[in-house]
């Protein structure tokens, strides 16, 4: 009696079949087997075999750039691109110009595109001097005066007019480094203090204790947030008990600020 393979089910005969038996169980079998394999059939050069469903032994020949594959014609040059314009859909974003870095842009059909590369950042800030001492009076809060300039790079201050401030220019909003350096000049007693004002508020203190009748220097840096019109100004103060002047050369009492960003 003719019995069927465990896989696919075909007919093969049994040790025990009669001849006859046999040979009608091979010829099924035989049928079997080629109408399983009729999908492996036909096909052309330089095509592939691929599964045609789920059901077994279920295939079809098609090119290997398949509807179900990303085309190799989609791409047509060193440096094409594959993105998507929607679900399941690829399309060729086209090399971009040297130099060109790839940006987000929803209004491209693939939501990107190729763009010049943001220029490199410059150097926005302000450095200025005293070219003259200034007088600091005993226990009175004094603002610096500046009428010399290393660099002013946006127009932060004036050597004519409100000399004692560094103020924010149009375009310019943003966190700003400001550094003030003061030089005391010798003497003996009482503490010094260094200001860093926002408009008319202290944004920041150094004070410190006078030890000789040496030079003093004093170092103040602070991180601002300003707006287009604010200004920064620089004071001090003294309690020596008389009158102090205020060293001056390019590199003594010196007042900065350095724009950091938006």
């Amino acid at each position: 009696m003719a019995t069927t393979t465990p896989n696919f089910g075909w007919t093969v005969p049994t040790s025990t079949d009669l001849v006859k038996d046999g040979a009608t169980a091979i010829e099924t079998l035989g049928d079997g087997i080629d109408a399983s394999f009729v999908d492996l059939k036909g096909g052309t050069t330089g095509q592939v075999l691929s599964k045609a469903s789920g059901t077994d032994l279920d295939f079809t020949w098609v090119a290997q750039d398949d509807s179900n594959a990303i085309q190799n014609a989609i791409v047509d040059a060193k440096g094409d691109l594959i993105a998507a314009t929607g679900a399941d859909t690829p399309a060729r974003l086209a090399v971009g110009t040297n130099g060109y870095v790839l940006t987000a842009d929803s209004a491209e059909a693939t939501g990107l595109k190729w763009a010049a590369a943001a220029s490199t950042p410059t150097f926005s800030g302000v450095r200025v001097f005293k070219s003259s001492g200034q007088t600091i009076s005993n226990a009175t809060v004094t603002d610096l005066t500046f009428d010399s300039e290393t660099f002013d790079t946006d127009g932060f201050h004036s050597t004519s007019t409100n000399t004692d401030r560094l103020t924010v220019p149009a375009g310019k909003a943003g966190k700003y480094l400001v550094i003030a350096k003061m030089s005391f000049a010798g003497g003996v007693n009482g503490i010094r203090q260094v200001y860093i004002y926002k408009n008319t508020t202290v944004a920041d203190l150094n004070t410190y204790q006078n030890i000789s009748n040496s030079d003093a220097d004093a170092c103040l840096s602070t991180i601002v947030d300003l707006s287009v019109g604010d200004y920064v100004k620089m004071a001090c103060w003294q309690n020596n008990g008389g009158n102090l002047g205020a060293n001056w050369t390019t590199s003594a009492t010196v007042f900065s600020m350095e724009y950091l960003g938006a």
